[in-house]
């Protein structure tokens, strides 16, 4: 193996390294806490609505036009009605937008 080879190894254990002394610290530190704190409590809530807002913004900006209105009709959907039915209207939206469209 050459030397760039193993500096994509290195870098790949040490990234795995990082990620579980992060994540397995992070259960380590709460687990020691009698009680935890209100702001602590609050921003681990506010940690789901983080993660879907990373992954449904690119999207909703980059996906083009059939994507950001399939998403606008799915969210006014889950407003009112079930996951599934969310999920189904979203999928159907897109797939009549890209008809008409393309």
């Amino acid at each position: 193996m050459d030397a760039q080879h193993l500096d994509l190894i290195y870098l790949i254990i040490a990234a795995a390294v990082a990620t579980y002394a992060t994540r397995s610290g992070g259960y380590v530190l709460i687990t020691q806490l009698k009680n935890i704190p209100p702001r602590l409590e609050a921003a681990l809530n506010a940690v789901p609505a983080a993660v879907l807002t990373t992954l449904v913004a690119p999207a909703f900006v980059y996906g083009g036009l059939d994507v950001a209105a399939a998403m606008l009709v799915a969210f006014v959907v889950g407003l009112r009605f079930s996951t599934l039915r969310m999920l189904l209207v979203g999928w159907l939206a897109v797939m009549v937008i890209r008809h008409l469209i393309f």
